[in-house]
């Protein structure tokens, strides 16, 4: 694999050798081996920020691979995507996107997999997310005419792996729920190419135009998936979820940050343990970019993370919080603030008494420190991966005042 043209001044940074490092890996991945064959990508917008590796041979599936990936959130980035998108149809790109990629694969590549699977051809634009533990290669699958059929995940790592597992499991489960405020997308292959788990589902249409999201159209959306697999009521001690929580926190508690949430749970138990909760379903990362608010329905994808048996309104906090994070500078005042507009944000599920809120939110908390231990986010340079940054003070000295 070789740069054919480079920009200037492109990786001369840690952070920008590392995603190019990434692109590296994951073509490496996806087209192993040495053949006599060429594949081209060219890398979104640059390689000093890639974010889409798209087909250099053809303009035309290049642009719609650009233009159908996602919806951008605010209107500075709809202007540049409409730009990059107006660059590939008119030829411009030749000078405005310089970096390429190319490869000469073997026989055995992920375009070769995913043509036997689904029983027609296929052309890949590639997403490069940012540095996440749980980071994977994400395809987008496109016609020979430039319609997006479908998007494909690839379990590379024991994590990653486990999750595309799940988001099969999870799409399957939700399918015969009979959603009505939301949509999902359809699991069309599950399969391995090799060692890699494969999870293909039908595109969802987020090109269509969005309208804004209400509160209650959000709640309702959120109190089906809570629903969907049937819902309980119990004391938390006596809950399922207290027992799996225990153990998820066995298992880090040799982890500084580990022992300090174990220690955290423990303390709501002896304080709450006695509370009635109303337990069901949750998405797990129900966040502003895994959602699109359309005038008929609201579409929500990645399901990696959906968990029955949880306390009802985790969506709603999860959903709150990162909203917000996403607007501000300090993460550790976003956790403060969820935790004050917790009585709002839950009484549409229900949980209205103040015990019951309380105890919800912070064991919503626990849940959310917990998975990012265990997934290793720190070690990954997840930005918020260090959570005696932000989150777990806040945690402590919330529950301490329990």
């Amino acid at each position: 694999m070789s740069p054919v043209k480079t920009a200037p001044a492109a990786l001369q940074v840690d952070d920008e050798q590392l995603r190019a490092q990434y692109i590296e890996e994951v073509l490496a991945l996806l087209y192993p081996g040495q053949g006599s064959g060429v594949v081209e990508y060219l890398v979104v917008p640059n390689a000093r920020k890639p974010r889409l590796l798209v087909p250099a041979d053809d303009r035309r599936l290049a642009a719609a691979a650009v233009r159908r990936y996602a919806e951008p959130q605010s209107r500075m980035a709809k202007l540049k995507r409409d730009a990059v998108v107006a660059a590939l149809r008119t030829g411009a790109s030749s000078v405005l996107l310089r970096d390429r990629l190319r490869i000469t694969p073997g026989a055995d590549t992920i375009d070769t997999y995913l043509r036997r699977a689904l029983g027609t051809d296929v052309r890949l634009s590639v997403h490069i997310g940012p540095a996440r533990a749980n980071r994977k290669p994400v395809l987008q699958l496109l016609t020979e005419s430039g319609a997006t059929m479908a998007f494909a995940k690839l379990g590379t790592s024991a994590l990653t792996r486990t999750l595309v597992k799940a988001e099969g499991n999870a799409l399957a489960a939700v399918s015969t729920a009979g959603l009505k405020a939301l949509r999902v997308p359809d699991a069309i292959h599950i399969g391995q190419w090799g060692e890699h788990e494969v999870l293909v589902q039908s595109a969802l249409p987020v090109w269509r135009p969005r309208v804004p999201l209400t509160a209650p159209r959000l709640a309702k959306a959120m109190g089906e998936v809570a629903a969907c697999c049937g819902t309980r009521r119990g004391r938390l001690d006596d809950s399922g979820y207290w027992t799996r929580l225990r153990a998820r926190l066995d298992a880090i508690s040799g982890h500084a940050e580990g022992g300090a949430l174990r220690a955290a749970a423990e303390r709501i138990a002896r304080a709450a343990g006695g509370v009635q909760l109303t337990y069901g379903s949750w998405h797990g990362d129900w966040s502003p970019w895994n959602m699109a608010s359309l005038a008929d329905t609201i579409l929500v994808w990645d399901w990696e993370r959906f968990t029955p048996g949880v306390p009802i309104g985790y969506d709603a906090l999860h959903h709150a919080l990162q909203l917000d994070i996403g607007r501000s500078p300090s993460p550790d005042r976003c956790v403060n603030d969820l935790i004050d507009a917790a009585p709002e944000l839950l009484l549409p599920f229900g949980v209205v008494h103040r015990q019951a809120v309380e105890v919800t939110t912070l064991l919503y908390l626990i849940d959310l420190a917990t998975r990012y231990v265990t997934d290793r986010q720190a070690e990954a340079g997840a930005r918020l991966g260090v959570l005696g940054s932000w989150l777990l003070p806040v945690l402590v000295a919330r529950v301490e005042a329990l």
